[in-house]
């Protein structure tokens, strides 16, 4: 019975000796192994679905291919061969199919190859950007027990707005009143939340009000954020080569950006020292804006105290505070409903609080 694995290794034998192969390539020796068969007197009743399937192997990322270019679903993960999940509106499903390891090694690789980002035993994860603007996360053994681990996280291709979230209930009319009343005075907004609870959605929606003329210089450790901009200066962090030199990280990009006269600076994402260069920046005069992970608008702030001191030894504890009280205006709080829905929950003003955490007033609901 042909499959459309072992049709793909006939398309791979007869390219072998040829010395450069591109897509053209590829589509003729697909076309010249289908017409093989069918001279072969082999019945192919499903001759179009095997097409489509060699040539997701060939071009595109093989089973995983239909799942990237279904648009209703919003992950994908791998945790062995016989476990592909994906997720719609949060409800997770799993893939009927049986990969090998090396198919999904060799999967893997050719998802990094676009990016030029690598993973190896030295250097055992990776983020990086598909084509199409899905975020690739990687592990692989001694670090996961055995088997490969993949994440694709999908991302809308358009750039929503707070209308688009207000449309499909993510964010009530008040709330939404609160956000473009805050970027139109050039506030500083922190947007919290859980995993996969909108906050970059949330973050990109309120990039969409500022001016036409505003220059935006955003800083990330991989490529998420959108923006419909003229003027946007996207940066990303760089993982060290081979010989583990050339990394540059986020603390860099932030500390470079205000080097490149933003009138907005967004960090995708706040984790370790880098909140204390944001945090200056803030307290500088630029204005900026930025996720975090949370379960609150009161735990965010606190957070968000904690992190500078990661910088180093010598940040003072009252110092990161102060700072957190005069720079952050606006705390805004995602949550991921047990309905699969993300909302705005929250909205928050910060209230600075001498020789103590900054406190948080709620303003909205």
């Amino acid at each position: 019975m042909r499959t459309a694995q072992n049709i793909a290794d006939s398309v791979r034998s007869l390219l072998l000796d040829a010395p450069v192969v591109g897509r053209d390539d590829v589509g003729q020796a697909i076309d010249s192994v289908f017409n093989q068969i069918v001279i072969g007197g082999d019945n192919l009743p499903n001759e179009g679905q095997l097409r489509d399937a060699v040539q997701d192997r060939m071009l595109g990322f093989g089973v995983l291919q239909p799942l990237l270019d279904n648009p209703e679903i919003e992950e994908i993960w791998v945790n062995k061969p016989n476990q592909v999940f994906y997720a719609i509106q949060s409800a997770v499903h799993i893939l009927d199919c049986q990969l090998s390891d090396d198919e999904i090694r060799t999967l893997t690789l050719r998802m990094l190859r676009s990016s030029g980002r690598r993973v190896d035993t030295s250097l055992p994860f990776a983020d990086a950007i598909l084509p199409d603007g899905s975020r690739l996360h990687v592990v692989i053994p001694d670090v996961t027990a055995r088997h490969w681990s993949i994440n694709i996280r999908k991302f809308p291709q358009a750039v929503l707005t707070i209308a688009d979230l207000e449309a499909c209930g993510t964010l009530a009319v008040k709330a939404a009143g609160i956000l473009r009343e805050a970027v139109a005075q050039g506030q500083n907004i922190l947007i919290s939340g859980a995993t996969h609870s909108g906050k970059t959605t949330v973050l990109c929606a309120l990039m969409a009000e500022l001016p036409a003329e505003t220059r935006l210089v955003s800083c990330e450790e991989t490529f998420e954020l959108r923006s419909n901009l003229r003027d946007w200066v996207a940066m990303q962090a760089r993982q060290p080569n081979l010989e583990g030199n050339g990394e540059i990280p986020l603390r860099r990009l932030v500390k470079e950006a205000l080097r490149m006269r933003p009138d907005r600076l967004v960090v995708g994402e706040v984790r370790e020292g880098e909140a204390l260069d944001l945090l200056i920046a803030m307290n500088s005069g630029v204005a900026g804006a930025c996720t975090i992970h949370a379960n609150s608008a009161a735990a965010a702030i606190t957070k968000l105290c904690t992190l500078p001191l990661l910088a180093g030894p010598n940040i003072a504890a009252p110092f990161v505070r102060d700072t957190v009280g005069s720079a952050v205006n606006l705390v805004v709080h995602c949550t991921l409903g047990s309905d699969g829905c993300r909302r705005v929950t929250e909205i928050a003003e910060v209230e600075p609080v001498v020789d103590s955490i900054p406190t948080v007033r709620r303003i909205w609901p």
